[in-house]
């Protein structure tokens, strides 16, 4: 037989479960109450980090808009990713600090070369919307192909470099074809296959065809006109449109 003291017993335990419960929402609560009031409202926003392009009032008119709350509730994640859609920002860092700061640490991105035709990428191939500097190179490629297009361009231009010539425009076509405009205006067809070959042929050969030369007289030979377009896309040698007319033109293998 069960004995009041003992059946009493566990409806005493629920009792302090559900004491500490109420006690626990009421502190709970409390602290919310406290933390939302204006006394603890934010009033600064420091930028710790320099930044180039991203301006002041664009920071601020983030906070304006996305920055709710106080000091203890305001939602830091969705302040840094509104940050992080700002143009120019790569990454942001928002942090508190006592008694009403945020303070904010900006990444920016740097600008390797103009994307299409409105947007710029970086070194290693993230492309980003901002306003397009006209200074800057240009790679077009298909969506998704910035980090090779940005690898070609580098390897193409390395290897120009020792003929004076600097890349103005690399394009990779949908059906993978390169082609490099300099920034004199001449085009080179490099195709799809072997095309690191093909540009290390044309640097090879393009002084003896139109590097300065000595005339019969030991006097120095007028230079040929640059041609306007080489397609290097055959296997023994590459054609040239030159001002008046097109010149194919076949290594020789002496």
């Amino acid at each position: 037989m069960t004995s009041p003291e003992l059946a009493a017993h566990p409806l005493s335990q629920v009792a302090r479960v559900l004491t500490w419960g109420a006690l626990g929402l009421l502190a709970y609560g409390g602290v919310s109450w406290v933390a939302a009031q204006p006394w603890f409202a934010l009033r600064h926003i420091e930028v710790r980090t320099p930044v180039a392009h991203v301006t002041e009032a664009q920071i601020r008119l983030v906070a304006e808009r996305q920055v709710r709350g106080t000091f203890f509730t305001v939602d830091l994640e969705h302040v840094r990713n509104s940050l992080e859609k700002l143009p120019w920002v790569r990454e942001a860092r928002v942090e508190r600090r006592w008694p009403d700061t945020l303070v904010v640490s900006l990444t920016e991105h740097v600008p390797y070369a103009r994307w299409n035709d409105d947007a710029l990428v970086s070194e290693t191939g993230e492309v980003f919307g901002a306003a397009v500097s006209s200074k800057l190179p240009r790679l077009v490629g298909p969506e998704g192909s910035s980090g090779e297009v940005v690898a070609a361009y580098r390897r193409y231009q390395a290897a120009l470099t020792p003929l004076g010539m600097t890349i103005d425009e690399l394009r990779l076509s949908p059906r993978r074809a390169w082609r490099i405009r300099l920034d004199t205006g001449m085009q080179l067809a490099l195709g799809r296959m072997q095309t690191d070959r093909r540009l290390a042929r044309f640097v090879a050969l393009y002084p003896r065809l139109f590097g300065p030369r000595l005339g019969k007289d030991g006097q120095a030979a007028a230079i040929p006109p640059a041609p306007l377009m080489v397609d290097l896309r055959y296997s023994d040698g590459f054609a040239l449109r030159m001002p008046h007319g097109v010149i194919p033109f076949k290594p020789s293998t002496t």
